[in-house]
């Protein structure tokens, strides 16, 4: 607003309501400016954070002279900052050189001799002796063998009585009236499920060996192993591990093509749950076209105990039924601070010194926890309330003066609202030595499927996503437990076809006692 002398009013009145006019003006101005200041920040805080993760290392971790143990926290928390926490552990670092070829695998000794004209001296022509030999190693492999097992059954007759012909059983099959044996069938799960390879892929390497198996039967084979013949061994694991009181969850996106009463383009849910007692680690998918509450109210009917999660509030409603205790993941809160820290990008110095304090208190966290990872339970229980307990106290008194002053729509005040509304959740690992202090073991578990989605990026029914989510959790299971997956699959497919008993499924459940046995005959 421009104002010419002679414009200015005489009256006093006026005048100053000339003055506040402009006055409220330049406030506006002022507010406009800071909101698009604020605005433009945002907005390049989220551009930082998404070249971060389209370019950046996805590590958290830095190298120790980049830690920053608690700079300022300390005179923010008005607390002198604990001596102990200032010192980063040493590592050790593997030997360098190759390593030597495991013994397990078979050798082949090809001996090389010198020609008949080198083994003379050319001194005085004495013929040369052997004294001794130089030894090194390749690793040489071999395609995969196909063959044929022609089963041969004989058939037997009376020569007295007309019409008495006896013919030989073939053995139970996995997929009956297939060309299928378990060998193909442990070779065809174990490419696709453990190592990510699409039936289609799997159809061409075929086809280099002169066979031709449309990928169309193969995903039939894969439906009728996780429909029917592996049921029995899931369900029993899943007992087993509704029967331990600690279970961790988590959850990923998974596409259906042909879903009823859906799009296509919809999203639908692979569920993990990991728990078990501690000898017989258990790894269960599941597929669901929702990511509703009720999914891990129907997975986890009849368990009592701990359940740990990241912060997805659809857990809440098991959490409330009063008979499972909601832990948090400090892996999650840790991220948090981390995505703050590169979304200041540049700036990072100057406006995330709190991202930093917080992730620098998380990994002062870890640490301790590495001191503790070999402690059995209760001695970990110990190690954690002398050493982790304090950090948490300090965590806490930092916490309670940042939130008020970091506005909580920046990256670091969403960082700081987790933190605080995940807080009583994020502690609890302090009751028990045998909870860990993330959920890192169940987003491990989740990860072989997170892999192999990129390859094959939907399923075509639901009877297979069904069918995938059993196969990968007998697999994933199995690799829990020192199962190699495709010695594992090719034993249970040639052996449950024949069980006839519950205690014969148990045998083939894939425990360490079974990869025990499996590695001594192998």
């Amino acid at each position: 607003m421009t104002v010419v002398e002679d414009a200015l009013p005489e009256d006093l009145a006026a005048l100053k309501a000339l003055v506040l006019a402009q006055r409220q003006a330049l406030a506006e101005k002022d507010q406009t400016l800071a909101r698009k200041t604020a605005e433009i920040e945002h907005l390049q805080a989220q551009l930082n954070l998404l070249l971060a993760k389209r370019f950046g290392p996805s590590s958290e971790k830095v190298s120790a002279d980049q830690l920053r143990l608690f700079n300022e926290a300390e005179q923010d928390a008005g607390e002198p900052e604990p001596p102990q926490l200032l010192s980063v552990p040493s590592h050790t670092r593997r030997a360098g050189g190759r390593r030597p070829l495991p013994e397990a695998l078979p050798r082949i000794a090809v001996i090389h001799e010198l020609a008949e004209a080198e083994r003379i001296c050319p001194h005085d022509g004495t013929p040369l002796e052997v004294i001794g030999e130089e030894t090194s190693e390749q690793l040489d492999i071999i395609p995969a063998q196909v063959r044929v097992i022609r089963h041969i059954r004989r058939k037997y007759a009376c020569p007295c009585c007309e019409g008495h012909v006896v013919t030989a059983p073939l053995p139970a099959q996995p997929v009956p009236k297939s060309l299928a044996s378990p060998g193909t069938l442990a070779w065809v799960a174990t490419a696709k499920y453990a190592d990510g390879l699409p039936l289609h892929r799997q159809e061409a390497i075929l086809a280099r060996a002169g066979i031709e198996l449309p990928r169309a039967t193969l995903a039939i084979w894969m439906i009728k192993l996780g429909e029917d013949l592996i049921v029995p061994l899931i369900t029993l694991l899943r007992e087993r591990l509704l029967a331990y009181d600690i279970v961790q969850m988590d959850e990923t996106t998974v596409q259906v093509l042909n879903e009823p009463n859906r799009a296509a383009s919809a999203k639908s849910y692979m569920w993990v749950t990991r728990g078990g007692p501690p000898e017989q680690a258990i790894v269960l998918y599941e597929y669901a076209p929702t990511r509703g509450a009720e999914v891990p109210l129907r997975l986890l009917e009849g368990f009592r105990g701990y359940l740990q999660t990241d912060g997805y509030e659809g857990y809440n409603a098991v959490a409330s039924t009063g008979a499972v205790i909601g832990i948090g993941c400090f892996a999650h809160a840790r991220r948090k601070f981390d995505e703050a820290l590169k979304a200041y990008g540049k700036a990072a110095t100057a406006k995330g010194g709190r991202a930093q304090q917080g992730l620098d208190f998380i990994r002062a966290l870890y640490r301790v926890e590495q001191r503790a990872r070999d402690l059995p339970p209760e001695e970990r229980r110990a190690l954690r309330l002398e050493q982790a307990q304090p950090i948490l106290d300090h965590l806490r008194a930092w916490l309670d003066t940042a939130l008020p002053e970091v506005p909580p729509a920046t990256p670091t005040g969403k960082a700081l609202g987790y933190l605080d509304s995940q807080w009583p959740r994020l502690v609890r690992y302090l009751e028990d030595g045998r909870l860990a202090i993330d959920n890192n073991a169940c987003e491990n578990a989740i990860r072989p499927f997170v892999i192999g989605r990129r390859n094959w990026l939907f399923s075509d029914t639901v009877r297979g996503a069904k069918a995938s989510a059993n196969l990968y959790s007998l697999i994933e299971t199995a690799k829990a437990n020192g199962l190699e997956p495709y010695r594992y699959l090719r034993h249970i497919f040639t052996e449950l076809p024949k069980a006839a008993t519950v205690e014969d499924v148990e045998a083939l459940l894939p425990t360490r006692e079974l990869a025990a046995r499996l590695n001594d005959t192998s």
